[in-house]
């Protein structure tokens, strides 16, 4: 019997620079970026709580539909695997890097993060902030369907009572 393993990654985090997004010949859309996520952990000498963050590479496939959004300071939530891989840098020498790979398919592009205009890191005014995935532009999505109006508790009554339900 072969043995199974596991290897997964789920990151929550903020992208660090713009995505850079290339196709490959046959069309299908590739986007790399870096990708931070901070940790608390509390110094023991002074007892202070201190953030830890931790930068990621991202290559992400199957972008066409996202790769307007990934920008610099972005939320995202993204599941994957790690793969490393080495190449010869120009001086020859082997350099090794480590990689989380996903599809689009697996992220969600949270709210909050810079948007639009400031670029820069922004923190949530609240955490209401990263409720709302975003697809696209709020200004693109569909509105919501008005909710019918009530109808008069009479009219569907037809005289059936909870002793006619045979239930």
């Amino acid at each position: 019997m072969a043995s199974r393993s596991v290897n997964k990654v789920i990151l929550l985090g903020n992208l660090g620079k713009d995505a850079d997004t290339k196709f490959t010949p046959s069309g299908i859309s590739l986007s790399k970026f870096s990708l931070a996520t901070t940790r608390r952990t509390k110094d023991p000498q002074s007892g202070e709580w201190k953030d830890i963050t931790d930068w990621h590479n991202i290559v992400m496939w199957r972008t066409e539909n996202i790769a307007n959004y990934l920008l610099k300071g972005k939320k995202i939530y993204l599941e994957g695997r790690i793969e490393s891989r080495s190449y010869e840098d120009k001086e020859g020498q082997k350099k090794y890097i480590t990689e989380v790979v996903c599809d689009a398919n697996n992220a969600v592009l949270l709210g909050g993060g810079a948007g639009g205009g400031d670029r820069g890191d922004s923190v949530p005014d609240s955490p209401g902030d990263f409720a709302q995935p975003v697809s696209m532009p709020r200004s693109a999505q569909r509105p919501q369907p008005a909710a019918a109006p009530a109808a008069p508790a009479d009219e569907f009554s037809q005289g059936i009572t909870d002793d006619d339900v045979p239930f």
